[in-house]
């Protein structure tokens, strides 16, 4: 367990747990308000990065703003799945029942689980994610859903970014609602009503099947 988290256990164990990864310079409390905004009744996991960028924690590393350390963003992703394997034994949650919400780098970290783990997630909330990668093959995503909140006017993901990793995930089947903001790169809470709206009707995560 190498990664400081909280563990927060919900009312309802057949509802998925909410896998909470913050943007950089966050911590595991920041996005604990949107899981109860998202499903009161869930389990919650909430992860703190193990990267300091000047201080502030992140997921990985990158060599510059927009520029990703693949190499450290592959070992990093496979640092979190195994976190997830480890955590749901000691926290006895179904392993097979994890949505991430994630921001920014969070949201980053959370697609490329997605990118590189067929069954590490059920489905994700992606508030402002990049592409982790490019050039390499997807798994097979059939039955995964994926709510991706985009800004029109993003200085740091462009809509053009979104475009493309909505494409991606759909290119390796996974179910894909692309969300538009106006507010830059901010997470406002209009995109956070949304995406709980989404998360509801979405059949899969009202009970575990």
């Amino acid at each position: 367990m190498n990664m400081k988290h909280i563990f927060q256990q919900g009312s309802n164990p057949a509802k998925p747990t909410l896998l909470l990864l913050h943007g950089t310079g966050g911590t595991e409390q920041d996005l604990l308000p949107l899981a109860k905004e998202i499903d009161d009744e869930a389990s919650v996991l909430s992860v703190r990065g193990n990267v300091l960028e000047n201080g502030m924690p992140r997921f990985f590393r990158r060599l510059a703003e927009g520029v990703f350390d693949e190499e450290d963003l592959i070992a990093r992703t496979k640092e979190l799945d195994e976190f997830l394997d480890e955590a749901s034994g000691k926290y006895s949650f179904n392993r097979n029942n994890v949505v991430a919400v994630g921001y920014s780098n969070g949201a980053n970290i959370a697609a490329s689980l997605m990118f590189h783990y067929q069954d590490a997630l059920k489905g994700a909330i992606l508030h402002h994610p990049m592409v982790p990668r490019r050039g390499i093959r997807l798994p097979d995503l059939s039955g995964k859903a994926v709510f991706i909140a985009a800004g029109t006017n993003d200085p740091i993901c462009s809509p053009e970014e979104s475009k493309e990793l909505s494409s991606l995930l759909e290119e390796a089947r996974a179910e894909v609602t692309l969300h538009w903001e106006s507010f830059g790169h901010q997470l406002t809470y209009k995109e956070v009503e949304a995406a709980a709206r989404w998360y509801k009707g979405q059949s899969a995560f009202q009970a575990d099947k």
